[in-house]
């Protein structure tokens, strides 16, 4: 991880990986978007309600993470299915 994305993460999250605020600066929302972007396993569809599960253990305001990551290409949504689309992978 690098020392910047380490900072916004820092930043951003609670020690329980919880977002204290959703950044507003773009670069800074990449960051946490491809971290949430974790919680999803390739190759697995979700559910809408899946993903807002998922997405509400970080924030409550999981419907705005959610348009934000199908927006940047994290994931994926098409007939309210989603899937991992993007963001890093740990090798």
């Amino acid at each position: 991880m690098t020392d910047q994305r380490s900072r916004v993460l820092d930043n951003f999250l609670t020690a329980d990986g919880r977002l204290r605020t959703i950044p507003s600066k773009y670069t800074k929302l990449l960051v946490v978007l491809d971290h949430l972007a974790q919680s999803f396993e390739p190759g697995t569809r979700y559910s809408e309600p899946e993903v807002n599960e998922i997405l509400e253990r970080a924030h409550p305001d999981y419907a705005a993470l959610r348009r934000y990551l199908v927006e940047a290409q994290f994931l994926t949504r098409e007939n309210a299915v989603y899937w991992r689309s993007g963001g890093s992978f740990d090798v």
